[in-house]
């Protein structure tokens, strides 16, 4: 079985959207986040479907919510979240 697992800046990037969603609307800003997390869990069922994005950094990996990236690695039977940012931000910036 694949272990997901969220690394301590991807924690950080979820809490961030959350609390910038929650300006405007508290519940969405809690139910985005949800989906969010059911997007990991697609990605942890079938990882290798994702497109490799090389052009950021060797092995890593991404899926698209929402306009958001949520930007993963695999080792073995894990994956690995790394980061969850806004498309229109410089993302090989901030790998």
């Amino acid at each position: 079985m694949t272990i997901l697992v969220l690394a301590r800046q991807a924690q950080t990037d979820l809490r961030d959207i959350a609390d910038y969603i929650a300006r405007d609307n508290p519940d969405r800003a809690v139910s985005f986040v949800d989906e969010l997390l059911a997007a990991m869990e697609l990605i942890r069922e079938r990882p290798t479907s994702f497109r490799l994005r090389s052009e950021w950094r060797a092995n890593l990996r991404s899926s698209v919510y929402h306009g958001y990236q949520i930007i993963f690695q695999i080792s073995g039977n894990r994956v690995e979240i790394a980061r969850v940012l806004h498309g229109s931000r410089d993302i090989p910036s901030q790998l």
